[in-house]
């Protein structure tokens, strides 16, 4: 329900949209010569640029007051004081605390979590340390070069991507592969053209149960066993997970087997020992590195005053164009091939945290929550949405990320790839009217049915939002703090929305439909009278396929 406390700046806000309704965004430049200076926020060597957004003072001082009134300090101070606010699951959400740098206690139900992830920590780095340096081998006394991490959803999206982003500093001769899917394709094209006695695999489940992911690490153990022997099955696994009894069945040691904590929630895991592979990829100083960078992000979002701060602002920006103005959708666009797979993975951060329809006290929300977030790197977007972007009929805000300078890069190339960049957010704040485009039409001596008929499909109504990411380049701290950024915006608008944005009981429905499904699919003289129609007409459409 709309909250009391919220509803004086609700209200506030839907006026003032309407006092902003005739104004575009290049207007709000021509006025303000100094708009790009009062709104883009520094920390160390990264930029958050929101000036060109349809924003004043006016918007900003509203937005602020909204967040004051939802207590987003206390609610933030609850958070890293480690206060059970994921109020479901009755647990902390101490994700943070990964990547604390300070050695100072923090207590949850008694014992000192600091202390139990630094000595995690260490064994993590141990571990991979001697895969890096081939003091440990597989069964055949081959080093272990090629890293395979078997998880699904915030085991494999977190580090895949961070893996992908971070590829120029990982160690040479060390390959890191992801496998998620339950489709056999997947192990299935991963594993080809390799050798199975130079292959480490990584079994991330924090229970030891998830579907996919079992079903993944047992075809591999299959494919180790039938080319190896079975007594080869513990030099080629370890596990992430805290479940040793079951870890301990299917064949891996305690020594191999690293855990995290029930208060850390699977898309939070990032910080964690499920990037065993990246640390092994890239190494335990560059993987402190990217800890400091989510720790520069934390000390700002904790001390930063709300109009100052980054994520608030990120997020009062998500709320102003969801809510007030009711954009359904956010496009994340980073002009970095390397980070490709980051808009999937804030596809889960955002959508799964935040895509919820009850409050914490389980009433129905009337707020617009989680949009959908999309997005693919520059500059191969502009040439497959960026029409709809730019023309479409639906107004989508993006987030344009990029960075000074390339890693391991060709720099000319670099420089039209952020020239292409800037060039973007400029055309669609910018648009380009009827007359402009007549008279360039005109300079250009079309003829006037030409001009006539053109017009109207080359003139751009511009107006669009969006804000620019920019950092020195992509190293591992500015990575760290890309996505403690995202983590904490995620942050305050669940809080704005009085929602958890840290249980997912909306990925368990499909998971139970899927385990009373299951023996249906397998037996083929399994009755389906008692199953929806559509569901037993497409299960006995398969069997006739599969006779075939």
């Amino acid at each position: 329900m709309i909250r009391p406390e919220l509803a004086q700046s609700f209200a506030q806000l839907e006026a003032h949209r309407a006092d902003m309704y005739d104004y575009t965004i290049a207007e709000l430049f021509k006025r303000n010569p100094h708009r790009f200076s009062q709104y883009h926020i520094t920390l160390d060597d990264l930029l958050f640029d929101f000036s060109k957004h349809r924003i004043t003072d006016q918007t900003l001082s509203y937005l602020t007051r909204l967040a004051q009134n939802a207590c987003i300090e206390s609610r933030r101070n609850a958070l890293f004081a480690g206060e059970k606010i994921n109020k479901t699951e009755h647990r902390p959400a101490l994700h943070m605390a990964l990547r604390q740098m300070s050695d100072e206690p923090l207590y949850v139900d008694g014992a000192n979590i600091i202390s139990l992830i630094r000595a995690e920590r260490a064994r993590v780095d141990t571990f991979a340390h001697l895969i890096r340096t081939h003091e440990i081998r597989g069964a055949t006394g081959k080093p272990l070069t090629h890293i395979i991490n078997i998880g699904i959803g915030g085991s494999d999206l977190g580090p895949a991507m961070a893996a992908r982003a971070l590829s120029p500093f990982v160690k040479e001769g060390i390959k890191l592969h992801f496998v998620s899917n339950v489709d056999g394709a997947d192990l299935a094209d991963t594993l080809k053209n390799i050798d199975l006695s130079t292959v480490l695999f990584i079994v991330s489940s924090k229970t030891f149960t998830t579907q996919e992911t079992m079903a993944n690490a047992h075809a591999a153990r299959s494919l180790i066993v039938k080319s190896l022997g079975e007594e080869a099955v513990g030099h080629h696994f370890c596990a992430v997970s805290t479940k040793l009894d079951l870890v301990a069945q299917f064949g891996i040691s305690p020594e191999r087997t690293f855990g995290f904590w029930d208060w850390v929630g699977g898309r939070y895991s990032l910080w964690s020992a499920i990037s065993l592979a990246l640390t092994i990829g890239i190494g335990s100083e560059n993987m402190r590195q990217f800890l400091m960078g989510g720790h520069d992000v934390d000390e700002h979002f904790i001390t930063a005053p709300l109009n100052k701060n980054i994520p608030v602002v990120m997020g009062l920006l998500g709320i102003w164009y969801r809510n007030i103005w009711g954009y359904n959708a956010h496009a994340v666009i980073p002009y970095d091939q390397r980070l490709a797979r980051f808009p999937a993975y804030l596809q889960q951060l955002d959508m799964e945290s935040n895509g919820k329809s009850v409050t914490n006290e389980g009433k129905p929300t009337l707020y617009a929550t989680a949009p959908l977030v999309w997005g693919e790197p520059g500059t191969n977007g502009q040439h497959a949405f960026f029409q709809m972007l730019h023309q479409g009929t639906d107004i989508i805000p993006i987030d344009f990320i990029v960075a000074a300078q390339s890693t391991d890069a060709d720099s000319r190339q670099h420089e039209l790839l952020f020239a292409n960049c800037l060039a973007q957010s400029e055309a669609l704040m910018m648009g380009r009217s009827s007359d402009e485009t007549e008279k360039i039409m005109r300079h250009s001596s079309h003829t006037d049915k030409d001009i006539d008929l053109l017009v109207p499909h080359k003139t751009f109504a511009g107006n669009r939002p969006s804000s620019t990411l920019l950092y020195s380049a992509l190293t591992p701290r500015n990575l760290g703090r890309l996505v403690a950024l995202y983590e904490h915006k995620v942050f305050v608008q669940s809080v704005i929305w009085d929602i958890n944005p840290f249980d997912q009981w909306g990925v368990e429905l499909g998971k139970e439909m899927c385990g009373k499904l299951v023996p249906f699919v397998e037996h083929h003289d399994r009755d389906t009278s008692d199953l929806n129609q559509s569901t037993a007409g497409l299960i006995n459409h398969r069997r006739i396929f599969t006779r075939r």
